[in-house]
């Protein structure tokens, strides 16, 4: 690709980061800090979403990496306001489709072959235009076709170039990183470089065709015994890193749904069918297909009919470019959110987020524990109609109390969980426009048990472990009362309260910068009143007026506790 070209793109990038960094500074940053926070507060929802706004209509002009990134940002619910994750959700894969000629030259030389002597037919006009690649559909010569089985296919082939783009990317957007990563509040939270290197990473997975082909027959081994999955072989006779050529397995979108229903197909069973597979990917297989959007999931109808009348079918997957993995420690980290939460015990439950690597170092454990504790207490048991019918005020209040919490507490979904979580969430929605009335949490009990039980266990062992805990917990409370006792005889008990400090170390810093702003204001105020009449001493109130600007961004900062 042409370097001037690369080089508008990655300043065009770059700017558009620099206008956001800008726009953040003022507005949380410069104003919050001379005590005028409330302005930027009451346009902070319209602000963002401009700005979401803003970055989808440069993605889908210049497609690339920059899709990519929108899809990514859309699911860092953990990280980035709704505002931002609405307006992202809805950025498709799809861009103006490169013309033939280049791609023939592509696939040709990645090939090593004319394309006349690699297939027998060679659709011109693609299938799917998508930022990283393209599909064209295409048929084997006979003799292929009879040592395959099939002769119809569909061929990816990467966009010319696109290597170059995605650096040059890359390169840009981490400098943008960078620039976050100096913002306190963000740096806090979340470690920007790390979820980059991640990104980086998700991306070059997708580049190599070789991978994706290893990853679906991977998960083909896995579903070998069950004839209601099905997944597209690999004709790898006709696939390199850049090429790659798959049975053309295309039937009915699942999302369809009048085309399902038209085919005498059952939905309700496609929904159960659907949740089933990605249960067995996540807790037996430990490889899951991370990517379930509508255009990668098909219903593909038998003409073999079910007890009640309805036609059997098998459910498609195609795609593995995205796919996740269970690492033994995440499987035992959900194991203990699950036992932690059925035992309401928050303790547990944070060293459980610790094992998941979902808190940065700089969380404050014991203020998490306290309003975990507080969330066991208010909403345990209830069921989501209870759930959905507290009242707002009781939320409300909820919010208020652990405010800085929810506003500064670092969580951060490390790629596999974040992928495992992102997939869950799609998978219900489609459940859901599958069949209305479609129960996630009767899906889900089974496999919930399984993880109770652990490896080689089960569910009675599980629980005499647990009651041995707690008993010897109830050993060590007598002589705990009795030190505890003692020292509130000598005056030596200190209680801590994190919530309170942090409650009154939060408001001092608000009382300094609103103090700090409105002598800011006064004395500018006054200088330019005075300018005309009285040059010295406004002058003198203009230098005033800096000396607590200076205060207000520098000095009334103050320090937060537990840091």
């Amino acid at each position: 690709m042409n370097s001037t070209l690369l080089r508008m793109r990655y300043w065009r990038i770059v700017f558009f980061f620099a206008r956001v960094t800008a726009n953040i500074v003022f507005w949380d940053i410069i104003l919050r800090r001379i005590g005028l926070g409330f302005l930027a507060k009451n346009n902070r929802s319209a602000r963002y979403r401009k700005i979401a706004s803003r970055f989808r209509a440069l993605a889908i002009r210049l497609g690339g990496v920059m899709i990519k990134v929108g899809q990514f940002l859309s699911a860092r619910l953990d990280v980035l306001p709704p505002e931002i994750t609405d307006e992202l959700a809805g950025l498709q894969d799809e861009v103006p489709p490169v013309d033939y000629e280049p791609i023939r030259l592509e696939t040709e030389r990645e090939l090593d072959s004319a394309i006349e002597k690699l297939f027998l037919s060679f659709e011109r006009s693609p299938v799917a235009a998508a930022s990283l690649g393209q599909v064209h559909r295409a048929r084997l010569f006979p003799h292929d076709s009879d040592a395959l089985g099939f002769d119809n296919v569909v061929v990816k082939i990467l966009r010319p170039n696109i290597e170059q783009v995605v650096e040059v990317d890359m390169a840009a957007i981490k400098v943008a990183g960078g620039w976050l990563q100096k913002y306190r509040p963000v740096s806090d939270r979340v470690n920007v470089p790390v979820i980059l290197d991640e990104f980086a990473a998700t991306i070059n997975e997708e580049l190599d065709y070789l991978s994706e082909g290893k990853n679906a027959e991977t998960f083909a081994a896995n579903f070998k015994d069950d004839r209601d999955v099905h997944v597209p072989r690999v004709v790898w006779s006709r696939t390199s890193r850049r090429v790659l050529t798959l049975e053309d397995v295309t039937a009915i979108k699942i999302t369809d749904y009048d085309a399902i229903t038209a085919a005498g197909v059952n939905r309700e069973e496609v929904a159960e069918l659907l949740l089933g597979t990605y249960l067995k990917q996540i807790f037996e297989d430990g490889f899951f297909h991370a990517d379930p959007h509508p255009g990668n999931l098909f219903v593909s109808p038998l003409a073999e009919k079910n007890e009640d009348g309805s036609t059997k079918f098998r459910l498609t997957f195609i795609d593995f470019g995205m796919v996740g993995r269970m690492p033994d420690r995440l499987v035992e980290g959900l194991r203990e959110v699950v036992i932690s939460v059925g035992l309401q015990d928050a303790p547990r439950l944070i060293r459980a987020y610790q094992t998941l690597g979902v808190l940065l170092p700089s969380a404050n454990v014991k203020l998490l524990e306290e309003a975990s504790a507080q969330v066991f207490d208010r909403f345990w048991g209830k069921s989501m109609n209870e759930l959905r019918s507290i009242e707002h005020r009781d939320m409300m209040k909820f919010g208020l109390q652990f405010r800085e919490l929810l506003q500064t507490m670092p969580f951060q979904l490390p790629e596999n969980l974040l992928l495992l979580g992102r997939t869950i969430g799609i998978l219900s929605g489609m459940c859901t426009g599958l069949n209305s009335e479609f129960n996630l949490w009767l899906q889900l009990a089974p496999y919930a048990k399984k993880l109770t039980e652990g490896e080689g266990g089960s569910a009675f062992e599980t629980f005499i472990d647990e009651a041995g805990v707690l008993l010897k917990t109830l050993i060590t409370i007598p002589g705990r009362a009795e030190r505890v006792l003692g020292r509130i005889e000598r005056g030596e008990l200190n209680v801590q309260n994190p919530l309170g400090n942090i409650q009154i170390s939060y408001l001092e810093r608000s009382v300094n910068r609103l103090t700090g702003g409105i002598v800011f204001l006064g004395l500018l105020l006054s200088g330019a009143v005075l300018y005309d009449t009285q040059t010295m001493l406004s002058e003198g109130l203009f230098v005033g007026a800096g000396v607590a600007l200076f205060y207000v961004l520098f000095l009334a900062r103050g320090r937060r506790p537990f840091r």
